[in-house]
């Protein structure tokens, strides 16, 4: 489900709206490496909720432009942060549709999938259960239908890395406890499975998706999933100390009944030669590099 426009051609230019965000700021670490011309959007250039906010952003673009969208208040819990959602998504509408773009390329969730006991594929009814995933779907729907350029959506699992803002349950809050010393408390016996991507793996494909002009919905995902008491265990062997492991009782049911598989088909036919971090090596570099930047 997603169609490259060409063979590799860098774009002219590239405006990574939220680049000094996780994702937003992975993504231009990878278009500086290349040597790809780029801008960086974040909240002082320009406030997503402001009345004026659509012309202010609409004055950074230029026509012929590729556009990565990384700009959201996530992840989204509530009604009122639903709602500064899709002021946001008026604002990047509003403005987007004011210039001639050449492409873009927008960073969705799995959250817009339901649970399923098989595993995902783009092809997968988008069904989402919570207020995430329906502000991303929205999203994706608004974007498609009210812009001309050609659109990626790309969906990630669960991503980590030393930069995330959020401290997710999982290998984010368990290295950074092991780099502080710190016990790993884990929710029941954390025998629930999950896929996680690297944030650098995340930001090559986005690179790979603008090098070739794509379009449509790509998943981002290792096609692995691994146990939360797994993962600790190798946070643990990973970690300079050794921190313990405690569990805690579940103050409810499992998130997604336990298990989120996917199929990485179309990812593997659209990219043959790229491949995931493997989950044991991007702990220990995001252990080395939590506890580097700890001394």
């Amino acid at each position: 489900m997603l169609r490259h426009a060409h063979a590799e051609m860098r774009p002219a230019r590239v405006v990574v709206i939220g680049g000094h965000g996780f994702v937003g700021g992975a993504v231009c670490g990878k278009l500086k490496a290349a040597g790809i011309e780029h801008l960086t959007i974040g909240r002082r250039q320009v406030d997503l909720q402001a009345e004026t906010a659509a012309e202010e952003l609409a004055g950074y673009l230029g026509a012929g432009d590729s556009v990565v969208l990384a700009a959201a208040r996530a992840p989204c819990k509530n009604a009122a942060m639903l709602v500064e959602n899709m002021l946001i998504l008026r604002t990047i509408v509003s403005a987007l549709g004011r210039v001639s773009l050449s492409h873009v390329v927008n960073v969705s969730s799995d959250a817009v999938y339901g649970d399923e006991p098989l595993p995902l594929r783009e092809s997968s009814p988008a069904a989402p259960q919570t207020l995430h995933g329906a502000m991303h779907l929205a999203r994706e729907i608004a974007l498609g239908q009210e812009l001309h350029a050609p659109l990626a959506n790309v969906r990630p699992t669960l991503l980590y890395g030393a930069g995330d803002p959020h401290n997710g349950y999982g290998p984010n809050r368990f290295c950074r406890l092991a780099a502080q010393g710190k016990i790993i408390t884990m929710f029941g016996e954390g025998e629930e499975r999950r896929d996680h991507v690297f944030i650098e793996d995340l930001a090559e494909l986005i690179l790979r998706i603008l090098l070739r002009g794509s379009a449509g919905v790509l998943n981002v995902a290792t096609g692995k999933v691994h146990s939360f008491r797994a993962i600790a265990e190798m946070v643990i062997g990973a970690a300079t100390a050794t921190p313990g492991v405690t569990s805690a009782p579940r103050g409810g049911p499992m998130p997604h009944n336990g298990y989120r598989p996917f199929d990485t088909e179309l990812c593997r036919a659209a990219f043959p030669d790229f491949s995931y971090v493997n989950l044991p090596e991007g702990i220990r570099r995001m252990q080395r590099e939590l506890e580097h930047a700890a001394v």
